[in-house]
């Protein structure tokens, strides 16, 4: 009776194991305004067992309370000089800008975020664009998160005239 105890414990720790490893946490953003520096939200990256990236971006904005922010990947991880330091968008394969999922966009290209009316907004992404291992083009880490205050309009070249950048985090690996 005892070693069905003991291997009914270790089948829940394996399974246990097995999801923890399904999903792990391996890379993060903080968002943080371009000009008061206060906190805007968080963007967690996780290595799904299928070998994609997940990210899930979730920002607070609340003096934009009902209204539709751009977001994008940006080359550079400074966010100085009010998220200008960051440059372009993230594009390691040389594509034209567009929606995400479309026929033509790039891996910078994360696309427009609905906030609710308290400023709320969230979007999840998985792609095999991304990787968080050294010396790869699609390397992720120390990239720049940029929100821009306009929405994408998936259109114009290179930036989809998203607007001003109001928020900027870079992501870093969690060790």
């Amino acid at each position: 009776m005892k070693n069905y105890f003991l291997y009914g414990a270790l089948c829940i720790a394996i399974g246990f194991t097995a999801c923890k490893r399904e999903s792990q946490e391996v890379a993060q953003a903080s968002l943080s305004s371009t000009t008061t520096n206060e906190q805007m939200g968080k963007a967690k990256f996780y290595h799904l067992a299928d070998g994609k990236m997940k990210m899930d971006l979730e920002i607070n904005i609340p003096e934009r309370a009902d209204s539709t922010v751009a977001v994008h990947f940006h080359e550079h991880g400074d966010c100085g000089n009010m998220g200008e330091n960051t440059h372009g968008h993230w594009n390691p394969t040389n594509e034209p800008h567009g929606k995400w999922g479309s026929a033509a966009y790039h891996s910078g290209d994360i696309g427009n975020i609905a906030l609710d009316s308290k400023g709320h907004g969230f979007i999840s992404v998985s792609t095999d664009r991304w990787s968080t291992v050294d010396q790869e083009a699609k390397n992720i880490i120390g990239r720049a998160i940029i929100i821009h205050g306009g929405t994408d309009d998936y259109i114009t070249q290179p930036t989809g005239n998203s607007g001003p950048r109001i928020g900027c985090g870079v992501i870093t690996a969690i060790k």
